[in-house]
């Protein structure tokens, strides 16, 4: 009964749920995998900031199935491959917490480090651009171009 009460309050299981009804716009449903969703943040100021979204509600790492690990690290390789290409990031910063109490599902932060970055905005600090206010989000036009562009990559990519 536990695990059911914390289902009911996962705001990720509330999203795969809108996924799978066929509800989510393209840049919450860039790619669908076997296990993994992958999707474009939406409350942060930097395009391009990706996530990895287990489809199951596991809420620690070592939950993850051989199948999901695998498809996995195939994942981060080929995300952060679209993101170079995409955003012509000097590289790709790879992060798992699941603390939020909205969001204690496993999910990966997959975020591109542009060559101009400040440096207060980089390594852990890179979570200045994450929960920000409406108004400084990236917009919709703008979330949804980036998705197309790397949906069209990790579609045609090994």
């Amino acid at each position: 009964m536990q695990e059911l009460t914390t289902l009911n309050h996962c705001k990720t299981c509330e999203l795969i749920a809108r996924r799978d009804a066929g509800l989510a716009p393209l840049w919450d449903n860039i790619l669908r995998t076997p296990y993994w969703d992958v999707v474009h943040s939406y409350n942060t100021s930097l395009p391009g900031w990706l996530v990895l979204v287990a489809r199951r509600h596991i809420e620690a790492i070592d939950e993850l199935t051989e199948e999901e690990a695998v498809e996995l690290g195939q994942l981060v390789r080929r995300v952060s491959i679209a993101l170079r290409e995409v955003t012509g990031c000097v590289k790709t910063y790879v992060m798992q917490f699941a603390e939020q109490a909205e969001h204690p599902h496993v999910h990966f932060h997959i975020v591109p480090r542009m060559a101009d970055q400040p440096e207060d905005r980089r390594g852990g600090q890179v979570f200045g651009y994450l929960g920000v206010a409406e108004e400084e989000r990236v917009p919709e036009e703008t979330l949804t171009a980036l998705a197309a562009q790397i949906q069209s990559i990790l579609l045609t990519g090994p």
